[in-house]
């Protein structure tokens, strides 16, 4: 009895050892590079039992679980690893590795340099996507979305989206170059879309997301896609939308916004019920190898910040290829959770078609070099005749010769995607005034959202600073207070949910606001628990989410953009803690959100709101470097606003909303000015006019022999200042929108004071900053013979003075610049 016991008791070590580490000794990589490592228990470990552990974790096929703090998801992995695998259709399979393989090779022998980042070595992805598609068509998935860098998309856009091959060809054959003149994309960025079809017959609908250069930038894109797809279908489960996620090893590793977007899977405004992520992992970045890429033995060990399984496979074992695929979908579907399979393979060629990697490294290339297609010895292992192989090459490739013929009489590059019906009613292109819609409120709506948005239920212990709040801001609905920013803003979305628009605000500390401004989300004092009035208005309204986001710009972006971009009749909105912290997310802004309308003819409604503002607290609390979204500008691909008041947010927000040209909205947003009252506005204000891109002068003064122009902050500033001085001899006129600019409203303006020789622009920034270098050329040509000149700090490397004492004295020096004769100013 008692050895019986023993031998359980030793069995059970040897399993749990090789459940735990086995993976370390796995037969990962053919060519050697990844050579099993020495572990103890491994090494000491004997017998029969031994052999069958080793032969189920160190084989093809090395998982890491362990580390997972769940037991009853360590016992899945551990039972399906461990139980009689599924059949395979080794027929179809070997058909498949030899579509794949042989299309690549069709495209290498017909465009001889042409870049395609070939999947070659790799070709064992083909049936890995394969088979996550006929499982997800089985589950019932409606849609897969996937993320994918340009690593063997052309053949992923061919063979699992279901595009011709010879819309690909049109493209190589670069049958229409005007159309993309100034604008369009590479091949391998492109977006496609199209309907799998199973064996059995069942069909999923297939969207292969468009993506720059940058690597793993879309992956919080992707993320933001299938969760606005699965809100506007209700799939709360996420069993409907299947994101897939395809990485290369070296980026998967070295890209920050690869943990950051692995770190949005379990978060609640975020999840989307499991990402399957694959890394076609040839164990090199270009030229350099592992050990210059990171730190650990694997790429994938980034994602082990999640407790998720990592299933290493050995591309050149497409069977093992296969039941890892299997098993990560059904890990998904059962746990909603993230899985990676990491599929070790190698690279036929170098990073592209035109590289030589025998300059790097020759020793792995002459192994290479006789390295036969994966289809090759698949078919050899398998025991494929001659006859079988030579007539799958024969009809794959008649079917590529078609297409190349096809594909050659095309007069124009083919849409290789199509829209989805929500998008029909917007549209891009340049600005009309035509495109305008009233945004002003009857006055009986807004006292009736008004008190809804500030009531929370009576039995609700409210914080006695909310509650003054609260009380404040109905003050304001009763028209016994002026609005300040953060009423404005709650009615403007108060309004729209009541009407049927979605709203979506995240950031960090957005439910609050940086600045104690907006407490769209209060709490119990007493219990803990929530309560958000603007999602409890009445009972048909719309959805209202509001989420603190991660501490982090470029995955928080990135997930709204794409959130946008499925979502168009939502307002969507990315709020930065402060604005200067945008530019950790600089690769969304430039990539997707100023360019996306440019490279892919697609859309976004996205709204940034920075907050910006020099008030002595130092370089990194002060820009939202405003200049860098001008200098993004052109033709009408963005709006830039910086509204001056409360009832200007209020339009200017439910403008984005309401209007049907769909732009992405960069807001400069203020902070002291939050709650001052000059920047407040009546409620005749929301319930009377409409968003103006420049305003007049409020005192008009007619007699004015000088025109200051500015924007923000700095024109409450200068009235102040203006009122303290008595000084009646300036008019201050306030650009509110940047992009498209009111040349002619601004224009307009500036002519109708007869008497101004001057016309001044004053900003608080820099001359290397703000927007004097993108007005000044304006100004200068539509103020028809009037002097020009600009007030402004000096030129600096940094976008404020490190101290509160320090920028008051600049400040008064901006100020007197701007209304005494002392010129330090540049003028034309």
């Amino acid at each position: 009895m008692k050895t019986r016991q023993s031998e359980k008791k030793q069995t059970g070590a040897v399993a749990d050892s090789f459940r735990r580490w086995g993976y370390l000794q796995a037969n990962l990589d053919s060519l050697g590079r990844l050579l099993p490592m020495e572990h103890r228990e491994l090494d000491q470990a004997t017998g029969a039992e031994a052999d069958r552990f080793r032969r189920i974790y160190s084989g093809s096929t090395g998982v890491e679980f362990m580390h997972m703090p769940y037991t009853d998801r360590c016992d899945w992995i551990a039972a399906r690893m461990e139980s009689e695998p599924e059949e395979i259709d080794r027929s179809l399979l070997l058909r498949r590795l030899a579509s794949a393989e042989i299309f690549e090779t069709f495209l290498h022998s017909r465009y001889i340099g042409a870049k395609r980042f070939s999947l070659d070595g790799g070709a064992a992805m083909i049936p890995l996507m394969h088979t996550l598609l006929e499982r997800a068509g089985k589950a019932g998935v409606q849609k897969a979305m996937i993320g994918m860098s340009h690593r063997g998309r052309l053949t992923v856009i061919t063979h699992i989206v279901g595009t011709s091959a010879s819309h690909l060809i049109a493209d190589f054959e670069d049958v229409d170059p005007r159309s993309v003149f100034g604008s369009g994309d590479v091949k391998h960025h492109l977006g496609a879309t199209g309907t799998y079809r199973t064996p059995d017959g069942e069909e999923v609908s297939v969207h292969l997301v468009s993506n720059p250069s940058h690597l793993e930038a879309v992956n919080p894109v992707l993320m933001g896609r299938v969760r606005a797809r699965q809100e506007r279908i209700g799939d709360i489960t996420g069993d409907q939308i299947l994101p897939i996620n395809l990485h290369g090893d070296a980026a998967f590793a070295g890209q920050g916004v690869t943990a950051e977007t692995l770190n949005l899977a379990n978060l609640p405004g975020y999840r989307v019920g499991g990402t399957v992520h694959v890394i076609v992992n040839n164990l090199i970045g270009f030229t350099a190898e592992p050990h210059a890429l990171h730190s650990s033995r694997f790429a994938t060990d980034v994602a082990k910040r999640l407790p998720i399984p990592i299933v290493h496979v050995n591309g050149e074992d497409p069977e093992a290829v296969v039941r890892a695929a299997r098993m990560a979908f059904d890990y998904r579907k059962k746990y909603q959770s993230d899985v990676v399979v990491d599929m070790i393979c190698f690279r036929r060629y170098g990073h592209s078609e035109i590289d030589d990697p025998t300059t790097t490294q020759p020793l792995l290339y002459e192994k290479i070099k006789s390295r036969p297609a994966v289809y090759k010895s698949y078919g050899e292992q398998i025991g494929a005749t001659e006859n079988q192989m030579e007539r799958i090459q024969s009809e794959v490739t008649a079917n590529l010769e078609k297409d190349l013929e096809e594909g050659r009489k095309a007069d124009r590059r083919p849409v290789i995607r199509t829209l989805p019906e929500y998008w029909n009613d917007y549209f891009g292109g340049h600005y009309k005034v035509a495109f305008e819609v009233p945004t002003n409120v009857a006055p009986e709506r807004l006292h009736e959202v008004g008190i809804k948005a500030t009531s929370v239920p009576g039995d609700f212990a409210v914080h006695r600073k909310v509650a003054k709040l609260l009380e404040q801001r109905r003050e304001m609905v009763e028209g016994k207070r002026r609005l300040d920013w953060g009423m404005a803003e709650t009615m403007a979305y108060a309004t729209l949910l009541w009407d049927g628009v979605p709203v979506r605000i995240t950031g960090q500390d957005s439910r609050r606001g940086t600045f104690n401004q907006r407490h769209a989300v209060v709490y119990d004092v007493k219990t803990g628990s929530t309560f958000a009035p603007l999602q409890n208005m009445h009972r048909d309204q719309a959805r209202f989410d509001i989420f603190d986001s991660i501490l982090s710009e470029a995955a928080a972006l990135g997930f709204e953009y794409g959130f946008s971009r499925d979502y168009p009749d939502a307002l969507v909105i990315w709020e930065a803690q402060f604005g200067d912290f945008a530019n950790g997310a600089q690769i969304i802004i430039d990539q997707f959100i100023t360019a996306g309308e440019d490279k892919w003819n697609l859309l976004s409604g996205i709204v940034m709101l920075l907050p910006h503002g020099y008030e002595g607290q130092g370089p990194e609390h002060s820009s939202a470097r405003f200049e860098r979204f001008l200098q993004l500008a052109g033709e009408d691909n963005i709006q830039v606003c910086q509204p001056s008041n409360s009832a200007q947010y209020f339009h200017m927000l439910r403008r984005q909303a309401l209007r049907k040209w769909r732009k992405p909205l960069i807001v400069m947003t203020p902070k002291s000015m939050l709650r001052a009252e000059a920047a407040s506005s009546s409620l005749d204000d929301l319930t009377h006019g409409s968003f103006k891109p420049v305003l007049d002068d409020v005192e008009r003064y007619e007699q004015a022999t000088r025109v200051l122009v500015c924007s923000g902050k700095i024109a409450h500033d200068l009235r102040s200042e203006r009122k303290a001085r008595g000084i009646e001899s300036t008019a201050i006129v306030t650009v509110e929108q940047f992009v498209p600019f009111p040349k002619l409203g601004l224009r307009e303006i500036i002519r109708s004071y007869a008497h101004a020789t001057e016309v001044v622009w004053v900003q608080e920034e820099p001359a290397n900053m703000g927007a004097l270098f993108y007005v000044r050329p304006i100004l200068e040509h539509i103020s028809r013979g009037r002097r020009v000149s600009t007030v402004r700090r000096t030129e600096s490397a940094s976008p404020a003075t490190g101290s509160a004492k320090a920028h008051g004295l600049e400040q008064k020096m901006l100020l007197d610049f701007a209304f005494r004769d002392i010129w330090p100013r540049e003028s034309s």
